[in-house]
């Protein structure tokens, strides 16, 4: 089972490829971005657990890597490593100043490094920032940008579920359920990236419940672009007899067999129209209720 996603930002092969092959061996997931470009667009595809990040680099610094990852809401909780040959004082400041949440200098120790990467994950599962599952923002950073809906107009809150999760991870267990939902993850991602916009922000609250935050007029057409490409791609996680059925089957209470159809998207929708909202308690608990009803 994965400890998580790397995402190491190097121009240097040797380094990189070490960096690759070390951190595979201790389970992790790893991709490598030769450029601060390729990375911040491999980060628009699929969130990393943490990034580290080299400061030179041939396109674009890691400085501006940094700014362009916390400026962004679906990124700006990713913990950032620097990784760099300076060992200047000021150049240490001038990362931290930029949201960096760790620093160090070549050449490495890389059990410190391994070490450095563990803490920095922890402590973002600790202060409720990250989902460890899909890496996306959690409870805390939701909290806050729920918040912040008091003082906007024209927004549009999407409560997201997967139904019949609980069938599936029933037959194929919860390493295949956790694919799930960072399939989930993924197709939120994309669709956003395509009917959205790069302010709207996307939450996972914890298990199959997930929200997306976004402007009124695009809320609707971000719910269906979701349920569609879910439908498109979650037969992929079902075996090929179960694939050419249309269904699994799973043992009820009694004991007794039934047929439970694939894993649909259950999609909630509330807008600033549905208001005046007075308390964030009032937006979650009618998105629950426009979710309760598109799952019927």
């Amino acid at each position: 089972m994965s400890k998580g996603r790397i995402l190491v930002v190097e121009d240097d092969f040797d380094i990189s490829n070490m960096l690759r092959i070390y951190f595979q061996s201790q389970d992790y997931e790893v991709s490598v971005a030769p450029r601060g470009g390729d990375a911040l667009e491999m980060c628009r595809q699929q969130l990393p657990h943490v990034v580290v990040l080299d400061i030179m680099l041939p396109d674009i610094d890691g400085y501006e890597v940094c700014t362009q990852l916390r400026s962004n809401l679906r990124t700006s909780h990713i913990p950032i490593i620097f990784l760099t040959q300076k060992d200047e004082r000021s150049d240490k400041i001038h990362g931290l100043e930029l949201g960096a949440d760790d620093y160090i200098t070549k050449p490495f120790d890389v059990e410190e490094l391994k070490l450095r990467v563990k803490n920095a994950m922890a402590r973002a599962t600790y202060e409720s920032l990250t989902n460890p599952t899909t890496g996306l923002p959690s409870a805390k950073m939701i909290e806050e940008q729920l918040r912040g809906l008091m003082r906007r107009a024209e927004w549009g809150v999407l409560y997201v579920g997967i139904n019949r999760l609980e069938a599936f991870s029933d037959v194929y267990g919860f390493v295949a359920a956790d694919e799930v939902l960072r399939f989930a993850a993924l197709v939120m991602s994309e669709t956003v990236d395509v009917l959205g916009t790069p302010n709207d922000f996307i939450g996972h609250i914890g298990g199959d419940d997930f929200i997306i935050i976004t402007e009124k007029t695009l809320a609707n057409t971000i719910a269906d672009g979701l349920v569609k490409r879910f439908d498109e791609g979650v037969g992929t996680h079902y075996d090929f007899m179960a694939r050419q059925r249309g269904y699994i089957v799973v043992n009820s209470e009694s004991g007794q067999e039934k047929q439970v159809g694939f894993m649909k998207m259950a999609v909630g929708v509330v807008t600033s129209d549905n208001g005046p909202f007075t308390d964030i308690r009032e937006i979650t608990e009618d998105a629950a209720a426009a979710r309760r009803q598109s799952r019927q």
